[in-house]
């Protein structure tokens, strides 16, 4: 059985402000009406064999990982919960040691959730050679055929001999300088190191158990000593953070003699920053994308992002403008390495705007703060099919609720009320209440808090579904 293993846990700080470090770039529809990771999944179609993915993410991104999967249909999905971020290769370990109890001649595909390919039928076909090399023992990656001499990727080095379907990796090239780049593609047997990787979870895990022995047992640990969350499964983190940070390449790949590339030509690319996902993206006959509410004049080569409202240009070229609800970046598109120094600024000043996408995903669906000042907030609730907040007061705001769409089942000190579209309901200060979707449509209401105090850990809990008290 091939079952792929998506590694959620990036943070893609160079797309800011879209891409935040609770809300990362795979989370985003940079490409379609579906994000990046909803995509890494549904570009798996069709192939024969293929279980129901695993992801692995932190903790903060668990809720948004399990909307975004039942989104598309994968409601199965497992997701494993790293307590701590230690790179690629304890998480893969954990994932690896996990599966093998199961089958340990299943066959791990390992994908990174925030890239994006194009030609599904090359990769398709890729797949296909990968999982015959795996078989056979070895540890397989995707070496991407270099288009032009990349300076932004790390190189794969492989014995090109006659015309094979995977060949023997030699080297893993660190990011080079231009001219070394243009070295390596005159060369003809390097590849760009895509990060993805296919092989036998026995095999795999001999080879950690060679080079990475402690790692193994850390990681064993922390699989046989998890917790049940939810619909989550929480590494054991006393365990797992014993294991050192490292990735997958410097800790096993370039170790062992088993490696070998799969080269594939699919239009690939990992979308590592705004000039990145420009050039990737269809333009107009002045090079322009637009999307959104946008209007230009006179402007070439620039990428315009809106959101809520009209964003317009007159007389520019090479700027990257992005609109979201609660920020504005304007940056020329030569100088993009300044948009992560500007992030870590705002980082350093605490800056929600850095941190978190204005929709905070929770168990029961999701909120977006429309506005708030000193003693009030308005926001946006979305209560999905049969979850309900918990059973919870306030010491310092009251609420009133307003029904949107949907039928509301509100409790407040132990009694009931349905509401329905344009009805109301107000909540005191200090009295227990909650509210509950049990219809078969998204519950949406606007709720408007007022009171002296109106941050989160302003909340009570008596009773929660979702063993949060």
């Amino acid at each position: 059985m091939l079952i792929p293993v998506i590694l959620s846990g990036g943070s893609g700080t160079r797309l800011w402000p879209l891409s935040r470090a609770k809300y990362p770039k795979q989370f985003l529809n940079l490409f379609s009406d579906k994000t990046m990771i909803q995509e890494t999944v549904l570009r798996l179609e069709g192939l024969k064999g293929i279980a129901q993915p695993m992801v692995i993410c932190n903790i903060d991104s668990r809720f948004i990982v399990a909307h975004q999967m039942t989104e598309i249909g994968k409601k199965e999905t497992e997701i494993l919960l790293e307590p701590i971020a230690k790179n690629t290769l304890p998480p893969l370990v954990s994932a690896a040691y996990k599966i093998s109890k199961n089958d340990p001649e299943n066959i791990m595909f390992v994908l990174p959730s925030d890239h994006t390919i194009k030609n599904i039928k090359a990769f398709h076909s890729a797949i296909h050679k990968a999982e015959k090399a795996a078989e056979s023992g070895n540890i397989v990656t995707f070496g991407i055929e270099p288009e032009r001499p990349e300076t932004g990727y790390g190189y794969i080095q492989f014995d090109r001999i006659g015309e094979k379907d995977f060949y023997k990796v030699t080297a893993f090239k660190e990011k080079p300088d231009l001219e070394t780049a243009k070295q390596y593609l005159d060369a003809g047997n390097y590849a760009w190191n895509s990060g993805m990787y296919m092989f036998k979870v026995s095999s795999f895990l001999d080879e950690v158990k060679k080079y990475q022995p402690e790692m193994l047992k850390y990681c064993s640990d922390a699989v046989d000593n998890a917790k049940e969350d939810l619909d989550f499964l929480r590494l054991d983190k006393e365990s797992f953070e014993k294991n050192i940070s490292i990735s997958i390449d410097y800790g096993l790949t370039e170790k062992t003699d088993k490696t070998v590339v799969v080269p594939m030509s699919a239009e690939w690319s990992d979308v590592g920053a705004w000039d990145a996902l420009w050039e990737y993206l269809p333009k107009d006959e002045n090079g322009n994308y637009t999307k959104g509410d946008v209007k230009l004049e006179d402007s070439e080569n620039c990428y315009v992002l809106g959101s809520d409202h009209l964003v317009t240009t007159a007389g520019v070229k090479d700027l990257i403008i992005v609109d979201t609800k609660d920020a504005l970046m304007v940056a020329n598109k030569n100088k993009l390495d300044d948009v992560k120094s500007l992030f870590n600024k705002l980082k350093e000043n605490n800056r929600n705007e850095a941190i978190k996408n204005r929709v905070d995903y929770r168990p029961w669906g999701y909120i977006d703060t429309v506005e708030r000042d000193m003693r009030y907030k308005v926001q946006h609730l979305t209560v999905m099919p049969g979850e309900q907040p918990s059973y919870h007061y306030h010491f310092h705001r009251s609420e009133h609720w307003i029904v949107v769409s949907g039928t509301a089942s509100v409790v407040i000190e132990d009694e009931e009320k349905i509401l329905t579209e344009n009805q109301s309901m107000y909540i005191p200060v200090g009295k227990k209440h909650s509210i509950a979707n049990n219809g078969k449509i998204p519950l949406h209401l606007i709720e408007i808090q007022t009171g002296s105090y109106l941050e989160e850990d302003d909340i009570v809990r008596v009773k929660d579904s979702y063993g949060r008290l």
